[in-house]
């Protein structure tokens, strides 16, 4: 992913960490489901606080040591974020990014590990339903009402915090090991949620985005710009489990997540081993109690079409798994 979270390149023998977007969680008895990597619907109440943070620790696959003597290893993205509910329609969030990147050198004789505070973003989500019209989110809904179609816009700005020169393991020019971007970057995005009327324990989602990144002129003198990111994601939510007195609640999930990302750039030039198309697969459930919500799955990688795959080690579709870790409370 890139920015706010993840995603790997190759780049003259060395990979390039992208990071991708937060996706917002859900707290909650009542109502539809929340997926891991997709964004649902929701929003938060009127007044309310949001607690999150999320896990998404890679192990990369690796190849042999004469063909590519520097490999990814591992990368964990760590994700901190508050959120609070400004109006029931209008939910503002502020996400920081924490990246752990170790990868194995000198035909994994040596190892070299990054690690620190990426770019925080701030993030806006605008809610409405349709219910005979389209309408903001209103400040109470009973639970037949949460059976509409929901929708968000949202959208956000990173700040260039991190350490964009950040060099490598011999000192070298290395912007996929750095933990910034020393840009900002814009995030756009679209959900809709639908809960079923004749199975409500079924939720849908729809989740679209897009992430602009912008040139960055480095203390060396090198111009690095890293490829947009356009992500299309659907999930469904399926609650097993339902206790009222006990304030427990068990969904399980599934999710396809399709992304494309464009080539990135040095000086002006294309980056030809970078990019392409990669379609992941997210198996999880989410675990509900009181205020909180804990939230585990796996992602694979089902489907590639990288720009020069065989030299891509390290790059987003080249993963063995993904694990991911979410954990939300609200007050």
């Amino acid at each position: 992913m890139k920015r706010v979270f993840i995603a790997l390149l190759s780049f003259a023998g060395f990979s390039l960490a992208h990071h991708g977007v937060a996706s917002l969680g859900a707290v909650g008895l009542e109502g539809p489901g929340a997926p891991l990597e997709s964004s649902s619907s929701a929003t938060l109440p009127e007044g309310s606080w949001l607690l999150y943070t999320k896990l998404d620790s890679v192990r990369w696959r690796k190849y042999s040591f004469s063909d590519f003597p520097d490999q990814k290893d591992r990368s964990d993205f760590w994700m901190l974020g508050i959120g609070y509910g400004l109006r029931s329609w209008l939910s503002l969030y502020v996400f920081a990014p924490y990246n752990v990147k170790k990868e194995l050198r000198d035909g994994g004789e040596r190892s070299f590990t990054s690690r620190g505070f990426a770019d925080p973003s701030i993030m806006a989500v605008l809610g409405f339903k349709y219910d005979g019209g389209l309408r903001l989110i209103p400040r109470r809904e009973s639970l037949e009402d949460m059976m509409d179609w929901h929708f968000t816009l949202y959208g956000g700005v990173s700040l260039p915090t991190g350490d964009a020169n950040r060099k490598g393991y011999m000192g070298e020019f290395a912007p996929d090991m750095a933990s910034g971007f020393g840009k900002p970057t814009i995030t756009a995005g679209f959900t809709a949620t639908k809960q079923m009327v004749n199975l409500p324990e079924l939720t849908f989602v729809f989740d679209a985005s897009y992430l602009k990144f912008f040139e960055h002129r480095y203390n060396t003198g090198d111009r690095y710009r890293f490829g947009d990111e356009f992500r299309a994601n659907t999930a469904l939510v399926y609650r097993v489990f339902r206790s009222q007195e006990k304030s427990l609640r068990l969904d399980l999930l599934t999710e396809l997540n399709y992304l494309h990302l464009q080539k990135d750039r040095e000086n002006g030039i294309s980056v030809e081993d970078s990019g392409g198309d990669v379609v992941y697969g997210v198996f999880g459930g989410r675990l509900y109690y009181r205020r909180a919500s804990l939230g585990a799955g796996v992602k694979l990688p089902l489907w590639k079409d990288l720009n020069q795959q065989s030299q891509q080690q390290g790059a987003e579709g080249k993963e063995k798994y993904r694990l991911i870790i979410t954990l939300s409370l609200i007050f």
